[in-house]
């Protein structure tokens, strides 16, 4: 499972014009779901996301998660994020779970972050949404399920 998050001063998802999940401070998480992937990577990804100290404290170090930055998480599915680009023009997703099992580990990514005390919004799986955001710092940070050691 691979994610981009990215600290945020806002962000939001819309669908057809509608929003459907917005933010403030916070994290965004563009999240892929492989088709190798479990609810193992969907936990540690879920930890991880809360458990990541890039929010600055009172002397300006990122030192503070974003439960302690008072800060809630936009999830966005992304199954792009699997796309392999390495041969040829056109990405190949083979690698990317299909949809659906990516929608089950997306919402198992969702619940768990959610029991963990954060208020998590997200897009609608499987739309054509749009994402606004204003990355703060910027910060950008990659993670992938399979590269914890």
């Amino acid at each position: 499972m691979r994610a981009v998050v990215q600290r945020v001063s806002r962000a939001r998802v819309t669908v057809e014009s509608r929003s459907i999940g917005q933010i403030e401070r916070g994290l965004l998480v563009l999240l892929g779901v492989g088709s190798e992937d479990g609810e193992g990577d969907a936990e540690y990804l879920a930890e991880k996301v809360a458990g990541l100290r890039i929010f600055e404290d009172a002397t300006g170090k990122m030192n503070r998660n974003v439960s302690e930055a008072e800060g809630a998480v936009l999830a966005v599915s992304q199954f792009t994020l699997y796309g392999d680009a390495r041969r040829g023009k056109r990405p190949s997703f083979d690698a990317a779970a299909k949809p659906e099992r990516a929608r089950g580990l997306f919402e198992y990514f969702v619940e768990r972050v959610r029991s963990l005390g954060l208020r998590c919004e997200t897009g609608l799986f499987q739309a054509e949404m749009k994402v606004e955001l204003v990355n703060d710092g910027p910060v950008t940070i990659l993670l992938d399920s399979h590269k914890q050691f």
